[in-house]
């Protein structure tokens, strides 16, 4: 029998035979969809239990918005933003993302338990592998093309997805010299990173041409701005166009889903698995499982 597909993080691994949701907590004040809601650390620590109580598989909490527009955070800040909530959420046996581009925080967070690096940078800023590679923690690598601030101005690609893929690859191969291990890898396209409604829809449309790569794919679609052009609604409410992206997205191959509305995305899923035949492995113990 073939073994499944594992994600090894945090000195455990995940079965992504099947796909697997990622819930968001922000502790911005300036996120896109949600800044604001959950500044306060116990309003964020209650949320990530809240989305393991749902189904999130992992919890990927972040301290800086990178939303076009959006201003850098310092160190300090994003520290006391998101260590207090990463470390409630480890030592209560979550699987803990943490989506910063910061390599002192990269270790702060780390330290505390978490179990992934999920960077836009994609570990391209100095210092950012050094500070990972050492650990069992998995990474996630993003392709962004730009900075957070402007990447929406013009962007432009001959072919989006071979250029991607390309990056993506070139990722890859560094993490893996410097001592980051295939299994702790997954990959990112960005959706929305510099990217024009056009790029992104042919992203997802390709998402299966990254599987050549050998690590897991993310696919992180949800409440964003091309969901907005495509139904015309405010953020408020794409509930169900982040759905049906997200749905989307597995049919292409995504391992992972990140996403803001977990139960949702949960319940979707499962009827996915039953109508398709997919086997649902045992959910991993921990909070909510």
């Amino acid at each position: 029998m073939t073994e499944p597909p594992l994600l090894h993080l945090g000195g455990r691994t995940l079965d992504v035979s099947v796909p697997r949701v990622m819930g968001v907590v922000n502790t911005t004040t300036d996120s896109f969809f949600d800044g604001g809601y959950y500044r306060a650390t116990d309003e964020a620590i209650a949320h990530g239990f809240a989305l393991l109580e749902e189904g999130a598989d992992i919890v990927d909490v972040g301290g800086e918005s990178t939303r076009p527009g959006a201003e850098p955070v310092e160190v300090p800040d994003e520290l006391a933003r998101v260590v207090p909530v990463v470390r409630a959420l480890a030592r209560a046996g979550a699987l803990v993302s943490v989506d910063t581009m910061k390599p002192a925080v990269m270790r702060a967070v780390l330290d505390e338990g978490a179990a992934m690096i999920n960077d836009v940078r994609a570990l391209a800023a100095e210092g950012a592998l050094d500070a990972v590679a050492p650990t069992r923690a998995a990474v996630c690598l993003m392709h962004m093309q730009g900075e957070p601030r402007t990447m929406q101005a013009a962007p432009r690609y001959d072919d989006v997805v071979a250029e991607v893929r390309h990056f993506l690859a070139q990722r890859v191969a560094a993490c893996e010299a410097a001592g980051i291990a295939r299994e702790r890898i997954v990959v990112d396209p960005g959706f929305g990173f510099g990217k024009t409604l056009a790029h992104n829809l042919a992203l997802l449309r390709h998402l299966d041409a990254l599987q050549v790569l050998g690590v897991p794919v993310l696919a992180g679609l949800s409440r964003k701005a091309m969901l907005g052009t495509l139904t015309g609604q405010p953020v408020e409410e794409r509930l169900v166009a982040s759905v049906a992206a997200a749905l989307v997205a597995v049919l292409h191959g995504a391992a992972i889903v990140r996403v803001h509305d977990v139960r949702a995305t949960v319940d979707a899923l499962k009827v996915w698995r039953a109508g398709t035949g997919h086997d649902d492995p045992a959910p991993l113990p921990g909070p909510g499982r």
